[in-house]
């Protein structure tokens, strides 16, 4: 087990570096991941979220109840922010279609589950991170069908129930099982939870591989224009985060907090909504998978200036 615990370390402290190797591999190479096909998307990502739940205890939401101002302005910043910039660069960079359908459903997803760790790197308030993405993650079967409805609901025809019982099958019921398991079998949970870096690890490389895999020809002709989208959605998400912690008085823990939860979004659910409700339009997926790839770069450069910083 110790071996195991050992490859889980290392996979969560290289997470960004094997996550841009595979995607390369993917992009050059298209056939060697052709197994992946994109009914694992769902699957994987409902394992990562169990994961997520294996680690969530009770007290994760007392602060909601203690301290509900500073965990009300991180969600409605969450819901706010990252979806009217998704609205601003489709409008700015008259996006197509298919890609104007991947950037709201990125910026219309909840907060991403790395942000508690970025959070932590950055000597941030991690209590609120986990409190904010856990709010934000259980009202996502409500707000993100509502937000992409309202964003995209003019060009496309938004099945608004139908995404609903999606992230509701491939988020909430996996994560409450895993919480289930936490509270009533916690030695088992403990046994787990040494090695959910892996099987995360394992589960983000595969769901950008199947994308990126199948998208490599459109990737290469068009990829810098959707790099670059994402690359301000998620800078411009963490900098106005970072301006609403402030603008709210907020001490610089909880600033740092903020701003990591409203840049980092749950891609991997983005991706799993594009396939599963948008298989019309092959690159409704491709800048979830590219924002999975950036995040976790420049969490890591965020936290390293985020580290530093003095009140």
């Amino acid at each position: 087990m110790n071996f195991f615990r050992s490859i889980s370390d290392f996979s969560a402290k290289y997470l960004a570096l094997i996550v841009v190797i595979f995607t390369a591999l993917a992009l050059f190479f298209p056939s060697y991941f052709s197994f992946i096909r994109p009914i694992f998307i769902n699957p994987l990502l409902g394992l990562i979220m169990f994961g997520m739940g294996l680690s969530i205890k009770i007290q994760d939401f007392k602060l909601l109840f203690k301290k509900p101002k500073e965990v009300i302005i991180g969600v409605v910043a969450q819901f706010v922010v990252m979806p009217f910039l998704a609205f601003v660069l489709v409008k700015v960079f008259a996006l197509p279609v298919e890609i104007a359908i991947g950037v709201i459903l990125v910026g219309a997803s909840p907060g991403g589950t790395s942000s508690n760790v970025i959070t932590y790197l950055s000597k941030g308030d991690v209590a609120l991170s986990v409190a904010i993405t856990s709010c934000t993650t259980f009202l996502a079967p409500i707000m993100t069908p509502f937000l992409i409805y309202i964003l995209a609901g003019e060009s496309i025809k938004i099945d608004m129930f139908g995404m609903f019982y999606s992230i509701v099958q491939v988020v909430i019921i996996p994560i409450i099982l895993g919480a289930i398991i936490h509270k009533f079998f916690p030695k088992f949970a403990h046994l787990i939870q040494g090695v959910l870096p892996l099987i995360s690890t394992i589960g983000i490389v595969a769901i950008i591989a199947s994308i990126v895999s199948r998208n490599s020809a459109n990737l290469l002709s068009s990829s810098f224009m959707i790099v670059l989208i994402v690359i301000l959605h998620n800078l411009f998400g963490y900098l106005l985060g970072f301006v609403i912690g402030k603008i709210t008085k907020q001490p610089l823990a909880k600033i740092k907090a903020i701003s990591i939860e409203v840049g980092m979004q749950n891609s991997g659910l983005a991706a799993s909504l594009a396939v599963t409700h948008f298989a019309f339009y092959p690159l409704a997926s491709v800048p979830a998978a590219i924002f999975s790839v950036w995040h976790n770069i420049s969490g890591g450069i965020l936290a390293s200036i985020y580290s530093r910083m003095k009140n």
